[in-house]
């Protein structure tokens, strides 16, 4: 920012930024949304139901920016449409603020009014500003931590605000920052997005470990009892685990191996009850893991049991969650083509409905959000900053 040109730009488009994030705020807690609001609060507060301002803070931003509501709009979406005299340059700043950077940031800097940001999970610098000026960074100091939520200052390139709360962390939490960060990078891939070069990595790291699923499995598609599934997984990941420590000959083993004899892999809770568990390791989706799904291939195998409650609820909540992508309805009908028409056809009671003619548009339409985003691979890549970080504990 050395142009004196784009430094008035900037400071003129913070400016407004806290006139817009005043009016935002107001309106996700005016009360046509209380009731939506609400129970977010109430998890957050205590036993004695008191809350912290600044956790008050972040949560009513997130929910504002990304929560979504029962007709599938944010708070801020229903905010744009409900000014229609919001100016080009206010809709291009609100719309920015609906992708937003949450990370876990080592500070690198502090400059003028910006402070510098390396975000642990997509190895990529930020440059910050708050909409409440530096006074906002007088408790970071560099080489320490941030928790922080960014959005973009549209439409100039490189500059970022503070949404919500930050959270300092010191110097002397590195430790303690690299275990949480390696373990939400692990839950959630999608937060290194931002790195093209995190992405290949991962989808390069994705086919790889696919490839060995298939070689130790004989295939991609596992349907297994819950116990079955937890031995068959952990017995998988030692073997992986086995080829890792392999390539360290006469070497010191790495500290942050584990041993092979610890399990790597525990199911969810929600699967204990199943009576069977599909795995499939898809080249796009990555590895998933479908309840009953069993239970679905005996459906398609023999139609006859769509009668039956039990089977054709199992299928409708298929298609139903919002948990549950496209994948395993695509996998049923590709298995068992002369079958899958007449599945549907008493489950949906559409007597003309074909796979051929309205598969694709039923998924479509009951899993909009599957194919309102660009698919990104399900394996975490770890940045260097991060491998560095980790490495000293």
């Amino acid at each position: 920012m050395n142009d004196n040109g784009d430094e008035a730009l900037l400071a003129s488009l913070i400016e407004r930024s806290a006139e817009l994030k005043r009016a935002l705020v107001d309106f996700a807690c005016s009360p046509r949304f209380e009731r939506h609001l609400a129970p977010f609060m109430l998890e957050a507060a205590d036993p004695d139901g008191d809350l912290g301002e600044g956790e008050a803070i972040g949560i009513i931003d997130r929910f504002t920016l990304l929560h979504r509501l029962p007709d599938g709009k944010t708070v801020l979406e229903r905010f744009l449409a409900s000014r229609p005299g919001l100016s080009a340059a206010d809709r291009e700043m609100l719309r920015g603020w609906g992708d937003p950077v949450e990370g876990i940031f080592e500070v690198r800097g502090k400059d003028r009014d910006a402070v510098i940001l390396l975000n642990l999970f997509d190895d990529l610098e930020y440059r910050t500003y708050s909409n409440v000026g530096p006074a906002a960074f007088r408790q970071l100091s560099k080489g320490g931590f941030a928790h922080a939520r960014l959005v973009p200052v549209r439409p100039l390139p490189g500059a970022w605000l503070v949404s919500g709360m930050l959270t300092a962390y010191p110097k002397s939490s590195a430790a303690q920052i690299a275990e949480a960060t390696l373990e939400l990078a692990t839950q959630h891939p999608g937060l290194a997005c931002r790195n093209p070069e995190r992405i290949e990595q991962g989808w390069n790291q994705m086919r790889e470990d696919r490839a060995a699923f298939i070689e130790f499995f004989g295939g991609d598609e596992l349907v297994l009892p819950p116990a079955q599934a937890g031995e068959r997984l952990n017995a998988y990941y030692r073997h992986r685990q086995e080829a890792a420590l392999a390539a360290y000959p006469g070497r010191r083993r790495p500290r942050d191996v584990p041993g092979v004899d610890i399990p790597a892999f525990e199911l969810p809770a929600e699967f204990a009850d199943a009576g069977t568990i599909g795995i499939i390791y898809d080249e796009t989706d990555g590895l998933n893991f479908y309840n009953e799904y069993g239970m679905l291939r005996h459906l398609f195998a023999t139609p006859a049991l769509a009668a039956d409650k039990r089977y054709s609820e199992a299928l409708r909540g298929y298609l139903g969650a919002e948990t549950i992508g496209p994948l395993p309805l695509r996998r049923l009908a590709a298995a068992f083509p002369e079958t899958a028409d007449e599945v549907f056809r008493k489950v949906l009671r559409k007597p003309g409905f074909t796979w051929a003619e309205h598969g694709e548009e039923l998924l479509r339409r009951r899993k909009p959000w599957y194919y309102e985003r660009e698919p990104l691979p399900g394996v975490s890549v770890i940045g260097a900053r991060l491998s560095q970080l980790a490495g000293r504990r």
